[in-house]
């Protein structure tokens, strides 16, 4: 891993990051070990594992922290470690809420259609 080149992020509130690829392997394993009570066939999962192991792929090959912001393509990478943090909040709410599940009464007519 490349040494520490910038001594800040430019961003309030969001600090350099010391062990980036250590950071990113915990959150991306504990997001897909979360994942793993939500049934396959959901959507939100089957998008959410094909992300998630894209990026950790990259992360295993990819030493040099530069080149692997330019890979993820999603700004620098304590930008992306929020993201998964983020991530694995929405996906332990996600198994709580279970939105794959049918709903429990009707909804009323038109309820889904916009504009009325």
């Amino acid at each position: 891993m490349a040494g520490l080149i910038k001594k800040t992020t430019s961003l309030v509130g969001l600090a350099v990051s010391q062990n980036p690829h250590e950071r990113l392997r915990i959150l991306y394993s504990k997001i897909l070990a979360s994942l793993q009570a939500i049934p396959p066939d959901a959507a939100y999962r089957k998008y959410t594992e094909q992300l998630i192991n894209e990026r950790f792929n990259i992360i295993k090959t990819e030493p040099d922290v530069a080149k692997l912001e330019q890979k993820i393509s999603c700004g620098q990478i304590e930008e992306v470690i929020h993201q998964a943090e983020c991530e694995l909040s929405l996906s332990r709410k996600m198994v709580e809420w279970k939105p794959w599940e049918p709903l429990i009464e009707e909804p009323p007519p038109n309820q889904w259609k916009w504009p009325i």
